[in-house]
């Protein structure tokens, strides 16, 4: 009988041991299935749309962010710094890209966007080099786009007829080279209207007379355009931080609410020293570190 007994004790402690490691393992199984679902923000993907201005500057961020985060489908559009403000508020996109600030902008409800100072641009006319200015009045220049120059040689160029680039009413390139280069005059009507900022620099380089105006990225070595002083002073990036060249403009990425996920580790990569210390200066923007002066949404210039 005591015989049976331990046969029995030992058959039920067997038992109760398969079952032990059954469920074991079955809590193992089930712990690694989580954590094999728990996939890193880098694996989603993202659209960022908005400022042809900014377009280069985070298609370039987005390049060197997606050779770390292999997984991270990013993908940037421009459309202008409206369309961007616009998008975002819709939810259409996770980031929108504005060269101006979003209470400037009529329509959107800036109080639900969280604004995130990117980078400074810089932003002048540039004219066809076969013009033969390389420097402009400001009095000029207003006198230029507003259509009261009709021909270069009226104000020291060659014999040539102006011809006229203009952006979109949604273009923050615009809003921004209307206030602060032309003192709110608006642009004369009947110009051409590009949407893309590209495009305004191949216009620019192949026709005769032409004159618009673009962010200091653009005027490269190779473009084939000529950017011009404004009273006497270079479109540079020394003469930005100092506050002696006026027209430039925050570099914004809103995002609609507090960033999370893949959009937070983006904007935190964008700020970071590989790219405010090296590919924002060599794409042509300025850090906003860098900056002397401040400019808020009414366009008062202090002194930092």
């Amino acid at each position: 009988m005591k015989k049976m007994k331990s046969v029995y004790l030992l058959a039920v402690l067997a038992l109760m041991l398969v079952v032990s490691t059954a469920c074991g393992n079955k809590n193992g199984d089930n712990k690694a299935a989580s954590a094999g679902d728990k996939s890193s923000s880098s694996s989603e993907s993202m659209v960022i749309s908005g400022s042809s201005a900014m377009q280069p500057l985070v298609a370039a961020s987005a390049e060197e962010f997606k050779k770390q985060n292999p997984k991270a489908d990013i993908q940037v559009q421009a459309g202008g710094s409206g369309t961007g403000l616009s998008q975002v508020s819709q939810g259409a996109v996770k980031i929108g890209n504005s060269d101006v600030f979003a209470e400037e902008k009529e329509g959107i409800a800036a109080d639900q966007l969280v604004d995130h100072k990117i980078a400074v641009v810089g932003m002048s006319a540039a004219v066809n080099p076969e013009v033969g200015l390389k420097d402009i009045s400001k009095e000029n220049l207003i006198k230029v786009f507003t259509g009261k120059v009709k021909n270069w040689k009226e104000i020291g160029g060659k014999d040539q007829k102006v011809a006229l680039i203009n952006r979109p009413d949604s273009s923050g390139t615009r809003a921004t080279f209307v206030k602060y280069a032309l003192d709110g005059n608006k642009p004369v009507e009947g110009a051409a209207t590009e949407d893309s900022s590209n495009t305004v620099q191949k216009l620019i380089k192949e026709t005769p007379g032409a004159i618009g105006y673009l962010a200091f990225s653009y005027f490269k070595e190779n473009s084939g355009i000529t950017p011009l002083s404004i009273n006497g002073v270079a479109p540079k990036a020394e003469n930005v931080i100092d506050g002696k060249f006026p027209i430039w403009a925050y570099e914004h990425s809103y995002t609609k609410g507090e960033p999370k996920g893949l959009e937070k580790e983006f904007l935190d990569y964008m700020m970071s020293d590989a790219i405010q210390g090296e590919l924002i200066p060599s794409q042509g923007y300025i850090a906003v570190s860098k900056m002397k002066v401040e400019r808020d949404a009414k366009g008062k210039i202090t002194k930092k």
